[in-house]
């Protein structure tokens, strides 16, 4: 049967990329579609849409136009599809006399509110500085949420906004909470002595959440973007988030999570932590241990961090880490999969395989200090480095499933967890799997169960009469219980459907380590 193609085109009529992945993936979860989008008529985006057969003739459309494109089994289905995108594109944005206005202009926002001191800038790429720069030159700080930003852009940017006095967070930077209050993906947190400056989303979410269900609150996280330690940009951004920490009272000690900067910028950080009043821990993951100046401390995990701050601060850290006796070398001589919708997350984990000398490969690098354009390296030639050499055949595999080539016209797997099912299905179609490893991520802005949509997922494997595998199920739950979703009723949701639990990413790493080669990592 051939597939219905509907499009339609809204001339000027620009809307927020996150709202737009949203509304995607509400459409395309009705039933006969079997593809949609609905995208700003970006160049990218329209190879995009053209590539996945979304689009056909596009004439004349401007970056500032909208594309709404639904694939269907037959032509109700895409109707009804096409009414729905409608809906939601039409539905009130307003209240009268109420609190939910939304300027239409920067400039207006800043005359309706003339107190606020930070703007949010989520546009497609090409448009993001220029809106940061209108940003900052009101005297606002800026969180850029977008990617897609010219290295060139950043650093001239950065230069100004530094000049200004304004900070800037991003680009992409997805993960960010001031003074308790959670901006795009964040979580509910208790708030504490503890503030973080991260070049990752995922790690900040991490290493937050493990502080905060362990008793000890954050203040403040402030992202800064992940080319922000680069040689190029010289860490603008992550040296101005320590002024405004260093003179912020609520900040009693501060932990900087990134992965190895270029070494010049390494030398320069380290020099400005040492000449603060204030103790920190740093976690370049992947790193080497430097030379650190005596107010700091060094961590190589994620969890690590956290821990280490919790023995600083409290004088205390969580239960001892022990692997059950029924995991060692359960799955011994098989395979790892890891699918990871969190990056960070992903990156910890080819720490943890490189430490214990498991060849595997992986479409995230472990370094971080390159100037080059992240767009222009392919997964291919970003295998991760295992033991000094390029494996892209290797054993083990870590994917992270939130990376340009999965994401491309697609919600990122934290607010779409459906994104995974394949990858699920074909690892535990996999004879040579012995373990499925996965991260699972709540949340502001995360879906709102991801842990029953993995459930589901693995549960039609499990049904299907040709799976050959019987995988160990690992995951982590990155969240607290006061969040939306509510870690606990996540965890207890896998662990009734027979999925183990661990504590931390980084447990579960080494649990399934633990499993495949019946070693013991260190804790």
């Amino acid at each position: 049967m051939t597939s219905v193609l509907q499009t339609e085109f809204r001339l000027k009529c620009y809307l927020d990329s996150v709202a737009l992945m949203r509304h995607s993936s509400a459409v395309a979860s009705l039933p006969g579609v079997e593809e949609a989008a609905i995208m700003m008529a970006t160049p990218a985006n329209v190879e995009i849409m053209q590539q996945a057969g979304l689009l056909e003739e596009v004439g004349s459309l401007a970056a500032g136009d909208l594309i709404i494109s639904v694939r269907a089994s037959d032509r109700q289905s895409a109707v009804s599809a096409m009414q729905k995108a409608a809906e939601l594109l039409d539905a009130p944005s307003t209240v009268k006399d109420g609190a939910a206005w939304q300027p239409r202009t920067l400039r207006s926002a800043v005359q309706k509110h003339p107190d606020a001191n930070i703007a949010l800038v989520s546009v497609p790429g090409a448009f993001a500085i220029s809106e940061a720069r209108k940003a900052i030159r009101q005297g606002l700080h800026v969180m850029i949420f977008s990617d897609n930003v010219p290295l060139e852009q950043e650093v001239e940017l950065k230069h100004e906004a530094r000049t200004l006095g304004c900070l800037v967070m991003g680009p992409d930077c997805g993960t960010a909470v001031v003074n308790g209050i959670a901006l795009a993906f964040a979580n509910k947190l208790q708030q504490g002595p503890v503030s973080i400056v991260g070049a990752s989303g995922t790690g900040i979410q991490e290493v937050s959440t493990l502080l905060s269900r362990n008793g000890l609150g954050v203040s403040h996280a402030l992202g800064v973007g992940g080319r922000d330690l680069h040689q190029d940009v010289g860490g603008i951004s992550t040296e101005m988030a320590m002024d405004i920490l260093e003179s912020d009272k609520a900040s009693k000690h501060i932990i900087l999570i990134s992965k190895p900067p270029a070494p010049v910028v390494m030398r320069q950080i380290l020099n400005k932590i040492e000449r603060s009043a204030k103790p920190y821990t740093v976690c370049f993951l992947g790193g080497e241990k430097p030379d650190l100046p005596a107010n700091c401390l060094w961590a190589s995990t994620l969890s690590e961090t956290a821990y280490t701050v919790l023995e600083a601060i409290k004088g205390s850290t969580p239960k001892k880490f022990l692997i059950p006796d029924s995991l060692m070398g359960s799955q011994q001589g098989k395979c790892i999969r890891g699918l990871f919708s969190g990056g960070t997350l992903c990156t910890e984990a080819c720490v943890l395989l490189s430490q214990a000398r498991l060849d595997y490969s992986s479409n995230v690098s472990l370094v971080a200090s390159e100037a080059s354009e992240a767009s222009e390296v392919t997964a291919a030639t970003r295998a991760t480095v295992a033991n000094g050499q390029r494996s892209l055949a290797a054993k083990h595999s870590l994917l992270d499933l939130g990376a340009d080539e999965f994401t491309q016209g697609k919600p990122h797997p934290m607010i779409e967890p459906q994104i995974r099912d394949a990858h699920v299905t074909n690892a535990l179609n996999d004879v040579t799997t012995g373990v499925l490893l996965v991260d699972i991520v709540i949340g502001y802005g995360a879906h709102a169960d991801p842990a029953s949509v993995l459930i589901n997922s693995i549960n039609s494997c499990k049904q299907s009469e040709k799976l050959p595998s019987d995988a160990l199920i690992i995951a982590s739950v990155t969240g607290t219980d006061d969040d939306p979703q509510s870690r606990q009723r996540q965890v207890n949701l896998l662990e009734n459907a027979n999925v183990v639990v661990a504590d931390s990413n980084s447990e579960a790493v080494k649990f399934a380590i633990a499993a495949i080669s019946s070693v013991d990592p260190k804790s």
